[in-house]
């Protein structure tokens, strides 16, 4: 499968910003001991800054709390579709992605600490976090937020059919894309006290969605 190509590179702040707000997992790798990790975690974006969770209590990630601060490489990726091609060589994936390179650093004022925790809850449902109890102190001290400059970052798009050699579009194989699609389910409420609650707008809009 090839899904390399120069031409679908976008380093445009529109592009960028436009597949980040599409998603709220993201892939964070960093060097610990010597030997590379990668973490799936939550992230929000707010201006040229992402923000991403993580524990207080791990190693690699109170590096970050150093001066220095914490080189990371932060990926988002989105899966559109597979492209089947008449060969095996051109099959590819339709996708959007965001690949950050940057030094992580914690956040530790207050007010900004906040605004990142209501932007993670956010980005993954919007209005989610005025609809639930902020964290007490307890849990904000067990939990990490890390900011990184959106300073070097590239996005790439692949989208659109197949690239056929000529001399394979006579082929009998069948050719074209097989979309690929994220949806929201139903609501499903905790226990049978919940399920007297109304099911908030902002959920319902969701699955429809």
């Amino acid at each position: 499968m090839c899904i390399r190509d120069r031409h679908r590179a976008r380093w445009d702040r529109a592009s960028v910003h436009a597949i980040l707000d599409a998603g709220w997992i993201c892939h964070l790798g960093f060097v610990r001991d010597g030997r590379p990790v990668v973490l799936p975690t939550l992230y929000a974006r707010r201006g040229e800054r992402l923000y991403v969770h993580g524990s207080t209590g791990s190693r690699p990630l109170r590096a970050a709390g150093n001066p220095e601060g914490l080189p990371v490489c932060v990926t988002v990726t989105h899966v559109d579709g597979v492209v089947l091609a008449k060969s095996a060589f051109h099959h590819s994936v339709n996708h959007r992605s965001v690949v950050v390179h940057g030094t992580a650093r914690q956040v530790t004022d207050p007010a900004e600490r906040a605004r990142a925790l209501d932007a993670l809850v956010d980005q993954a449902v919007p209005g989610r976090s005025a609809d639930c109890r902020p964290a007490n102190a307890r849990e904000a001290a067990a939990t990490a937020v890390l900011a990184i400059d959106l300073t070097e970052v590239s996005a790439k798009v692949r989208e659109g059919g197949p690239n056929e050699e000529p001399e394979d579009l006579s082929l009998p194989h069948w050719s074209g894309v097989l979309p690929v699609l994220t949806a929201h389910g139903v609501p499903v409420p905790a226990d049978e006290r919940e399920a007297v609650r109304p099911v908030p707008a902002y959920l319902t809009a969701l699955a429809r969605g």
